[in-house]
């Protein structure tokens, strides 16, 4: 029989008899009901997804639902939905934290309990956590959790995405654990105090009476569960899912070669000025089957809403391992076992109230997961990940229609979506939500029939994507004209460095910047045309965020200067001013003079790298007109010999 280093029996060393002994159920029994708290979960989102009203639900997925085993088990985090991540590894001591302070003994059948304090439950104040107990023969015995943005939740900046943020008290409203149902019957106190605050509450109404129909539908689900297999089986398979995940992190951390990985990343700065940057320190340290990840050493909390928590931190370094080395089994509470968290509080990833507030949380956490990128690079080989495009660079903005009207945007028309790093296996993907996330991208035509403005591009930006033999994804450029006066507020926060780290041999993605133009500098409706790509169209745009030539506002990485986001707290504009938005690249992975000279042409001709990147990034000489015959394009096959050849040369 097998055991592990530290005694523990491992699963499939244990006896049927064992097994039973542990879990309550047979493995058929234990396998079946793990699957089946999956689904209950992913079926509850998906009806959340069909059914809800806001924007940021409806087309972000922004919410997660999971299942929760009781107190005398310690909240055993057994299913989680397959949606937002940022969200997972904070709910499992959401869920203990809300339950302990509001107190265990006060739960009752019929209630669901709402908190969306980061600092107790993890994310920003716009995540309400809605939990709802599901009792077994008069005793709580697992809790179905939905956490779900709301789409306001007061403070000084409406929909509340902003960097310039100082406090809890500009953040927006802080629930502690109260009851929003008692007996299935809603609280008027507590619906009041979320309605007297937020803005939209006629779009907050009906999506929180469809999370609440959505809890009913998971503790539905439970019990017939519990009626079909027994409540020592159903919670017998909360602990097994716990224990399958915990066992695998164990044994892919037993993998890595033993030794103490270091890394540093950052972000530029908060919302005040661009005088301080902020940079995390990382110390990773191996020993047989468990991993210790310190965080000492890292800079102070921020002067704004660009901190996360402590619980966004290790959300994290739960979700890089899971990359990294352990991605295919689920991702539980028990994939935490193995893995102690250092973190001094009031640090910029571990913030704390009242100053140390919280908004931009998945800024700062970033970060994070892109250190343990770096620092696990020589340790993984081959099988190490580019780094992604690092930033949202979320694009927050409100006005009114010429009816009085209010509108919001948010997360739609800003940087939000872009590429990912290559692996050993393939390309990196060039339009997805970054890897803590996991979102839809909102329609073209769903953000223009909410918004006053019309989405000009929504393209690759060629040359940005890393080099490699397998290449990092592109950049995206996102143009948005606005057709109202409004007011935005722009969040870029990693342009001075790329975020797209290239692995084994590869090249990092290039930077990204944000612009805007006024009408006046180029008006698309007048010209009927688009504002072009070339670099001197930026000499008569507002430079916001990047890296940038100040005689040219191009992207100038090496020798620009650097142009601060929050140099203008609120961006004010008339009808006809377009924002321009460039993410950065993704990563590549391997030496880029390796990489197939067909895949290369292939690049060229859809447009992710020019003629003159072939050559002087992969060392591939190609004869043709991309723009006028794209399948005309052939590679030169001895002059390409000859440059790779001659590679130092270059």
């Amino acid at each position: 029989m097998t055991n592990t280093d530290d005694g523990r029996l491992q699963l499939k060393e244990m006896t049927d008899d064992q097994f039973t002994d542990a879990y309550g159920a047979d493995r058929f029994t234990a396998s079946v009901l793990s699957s089946r708290m999956r689904y209950i979960v992913q079926h509850m989102c998906t009806d959340l997804l069909n059914n809800a009203f806001s924007m940021i639900l409806r087309d972000w997925y922004d919410f997660a639902a999971t299942i929760t085993g009781p107190r005398e088990h310690n909240y055993p985090m057994g299913a989680v939905s397959n949606s937002l991540v940022l969200f997972l590894g904070t709910m499992a001591e959401a869920v203990r934290n809300t339950v302990e302070e509001y107190g265990p003994d006060e739960v009752r059948e019929g209630d669901v309990i709402i908190a969306n304090d980061p600092y107790r439950t993890g994310n920003h104040v716009n995540d309400i956590c809605f939990i709802r107990p599901v009792f077994h023969e008069g005793r709580p015995v697992t809790y179905v959790t939905l956490r779900a943005h709301q789409l306001d939740m007061g403070g000084i900046v409406p929909a509340g995405f902003s960097a310039t943020k100082r406090n809890v008290y500009e953040n927006g409203l802080v629930i502690a654990p109260m009851l929003l149902y008692r007996d299935d019957k809603p609280i008027q106190s507590s619906f009041n105090l979320i309605f007297d605050n937020a803005r939209m509450a006629a779009l907050l109404l009906p999506d929180i009476k469809t999370i609440y129909q959505n809890l009913l539908l998971g503790e539905r689900l439970i019990k017939e569960s519990i009626e079909r297999y027994g409540i020592d089986a159903f919670l017998g398979a909360i602990r097994y899912s716990c224990d399958v995940s915990a066992e695998s992190m164990q044994d892919a951390i037993e993998q890595l070669p033993d030794g103490v990985y270091e890394a540093e990343e950052g972000i530029d700065c908060d919302g005040i000025d661009d005088s301080v940057e902020y940079r995390l320190k990382l110390s990773l340290r191996k020993a047989g089957g468990n991993i210790e990840v310190d965080f000492s050493g890292t800079s102070p909390q921020a002067r704004t809403s660009i901190n996360c928590g402590i619980l966004d931190t290790k959300t994290a370094v739960g979700v890089a391992l899971k990359f990294l080395i352990d991605p295919k089994t689920r991702f539980t509470s028990g994939s935490y076992r193995p893995i102690d968290v250092v973190i001094p509080p009031g640090t910029f990833i571990s913030a704390t109230p009242p100053d140390g507030a919280v908004f931009l949380y998945w800024e700062s956490s970033m970060p994070v997961l892109l250190a343990i990128f770096r620092a696990l690079e020589k340790a993984l080989g081959a099988n190490a990940i580019g780094g992604d495009y690092g930033s949202l660079s979320i694009h927050n903005a409100h006005g009114v229609m010429e009816d009085g009207t209010p509108w919001v945007t948010t997360a739609q028309c800003g940087g939000e979506h872009g590429p990912w790093g290559a692996t050993r296996l393939a390309d990196g993907d060039s339009y997805t939500a970054i890897s803590l996330a996991n979102n839809l991208d909102p329609a073209t035509e769903a953000v223009e029939s909410d918004v006053p403005g019309v989405v000009l591009r929504k393209e690759y930006a060629i040359d940005t994507a890393g080099a490699g033999a397998n290449r990092g994804g592109a950049a995206v450029l996102k143009d948005t004209m606005y057709l109202r006066d409004a007011e935005h507020w722009s969040s870029p926060l990693h342009t001075k460095r790329s975020s797209g780290v290239g692995v084994y041999g590869g090249g990092d993605g290039a930077n990204g910047a944000v612009w805007f133009f006024e009408k006046d500098a180029f008006d698309v409706t007048e010209r009927r045309d688009l504002i072009g790509l070339d670099r001197d169209v930026y000499r008569s745009a507002v430079p916001i965020a990047g890296v940038l030539d100040p005689q040219t506002n191009a992207v100038d990485p090496e020798n620009g200067e650097y142009f601060y986001f929050a140099s203008t707290s609120v961006w004010q504009t008339r009808p006809g001013a377009v924002f321009r938005y460039v993410t950065n690249g993704g990563g590549g992975w391997g030496d880029p003079f390796t990489r197939d000279p067909e895949r290369v042409r292939d690049d060229v001709r859809d447009e992710y790298v020019s003629i003159e990147g072939a050559y002087r990034q992969y060392g591939v000489v190609i004869q043709g007109d991309p723009a006028t015959d794209p399948e005309g394009l052939v590679v030169d096959h001895e002059a390409t010999a000859a440059r790779r050849a001659d590679r130092t040369g270059a």
